[in-house]
């Protein structure tokens, strides 16, 4: 009877997660394919951030946090699907993180390249924090570098709030996750946990601010479309990832802080996902496989 409803619940979470209730969707086959150990390998700081369930707040943490810069709201949405399909947007960005984390350098180009032609649709303009009308396009520099500062960020920040350890050290996976942004057009990415707090504080500075469409697209990250049992440890993950923002990346998303309930509750939520999923993942498995063939 466990293992029965063991098995329901990691496929029902894998299908919200992946789109698929095996948690091996058809992209999957990417990961298979080509050889050798990919950008990162399994002694990496990325691969051991990347495949802990940790990953399930840094996600949702990087989604509010994106949501803070004016340029990636108006991104979201004017071309984001996350209203009509939500869950195919968690999907689509789920297969980035975990084919540039788990494949080979031939499925990672393929992948990069096939961001990259979605990128290039995706433009318009924004009002700046000082009133001008500026215009931004998904591959602008600015903009990548914006959007890989809160992925890095909110993967590390959740990781280590939550009690996992980086054997290699924090400094070593920003290091290493610079290189996912290569492909993407991005060439000078922080190269250290320093480097990278000071590119976060030039956005805040600079960049970061509320607009009128904050509260809609955060209303939703907060309470998406999800079943009710769904919805019971989204809540969960969603206060686990709001307890690790700053008061400044509160403020900006009208989020009040949240007790240290939460973060208890949280740490309790990822143990038992993590038992319900099992120690990896299907697609670090498939990635075992394609090096041990090489």
């Amino acid at each position: 009877m466990a293992t029965s409803v063991r098995r329901k619940m990691a496929n029902r979470f894998r299908e919200i997660v992946s789109g698929s209730p095996d948690g091996r969707p058809d992209w999957v086959k990417l990961i298979a394919a080509g050889s050798g150990p990919g950008l990162f390998g399994p002694d990496s700081a990325v691969w051991q951030v990347h495949g802990c369930i940790a990953t399930l707040v840094g996600g949702v943490r990087a989604l509010l946090l994106q949501a803070t810069h004016p340029a990636a709201l108006t991104g979201v949405s004017e071309h984001s699907r996350y209203e009509s399909d939500p869950l195919g947007r968690l999907a689509g960005t789920a297969r980035w993180l975990t084919i540039t984390t788990f494949g080979s350098t031939e499925a990672i180009a393929k992948e990069a390249a096939r961001v990259n032609a979605m990128h290039q649709k995706v433009s318009g303009s924004f009002q700046s924090m000082i009133g001008e009308e500026t215009n931004y396009r998904a591959s602008d520099p600015r903009y990548l570098l914006w959007v890989h500062c809160a992925f890095t960020d909110s993967f590390l920040t959740s990781h280590l709030a939550y009690g996992y350890p980086i054997a290699k050290g924090a400094d070593e996976y920003v290091r290493e996750w610079s290189q996912s942004a290569i492909g993407l057009g991005l060439k000078a990415a922080p190269q250290s946990v320093p480097e990278l707090k000071s590119t976060m504080e030039s956005f805040l500075r600079e960049d970061l601010g509320a607009r009128p469409q904050t509260e809609e697209v955060v209303k939703f990250i907060l309470k998406p479309p999800l079943g009710k049992g769904a919805l019971v440890f989204y809540k969960v993950l969603v206060n686990g990832a709001i307890y690790t923002l700053t008061p400044e990346q509160r403020n900006i998303l009208g989020l009040k802080k949240v007790s240290g309930v939460w973060h208890w509750a949280c740490s309790k939520v990822l143990q038992l996902l993590s038992w319900v999923l099992g120690a990896e993942s299907p697609s670090q498995e498939v990635a075992r496989e394609r090096i041990a063939r090489g």
